[in-house]
């Protein structure tokens, strides 16, 4: 078990991440984390990254066809 100081900063307190959980995660400066209060626990992981609409468009198989009638759709969530 790691322990760690509070730093503040302005208005908010500051704890270091050990270099061992960076490493394991793939986390550099501006990954996205996930916070979750348990109690008097605080839980902190990786966040799902979305991806990118590069990431996407690659993903989409060649050849692949159009619905008929997809333009004429209405929006069926968040898509706009």
């Amino acid at each position: 078990m790691f322990t760690a100081a509070l730093r503040r900063s302005g208005g908010s307190l500051i704890v270091t991440i050990p270099q061992a959980y960076i490493e394991q995660n793939r986390l550099d400066a501006g990954s996205r984390v996930a916070l979750e209060i348990a109690g008097d626990e605080l839980k902190l992981k990786p966040a799902k990254q979305r991806p990118i609409l590069s990431e996407l468009l690659a993903a989409t198989p060649k050849g692949a066809e159009r619905v008929q009638g997809w333009d004429e759709m209405p929006a069926a969530g968040k898509e706009l």
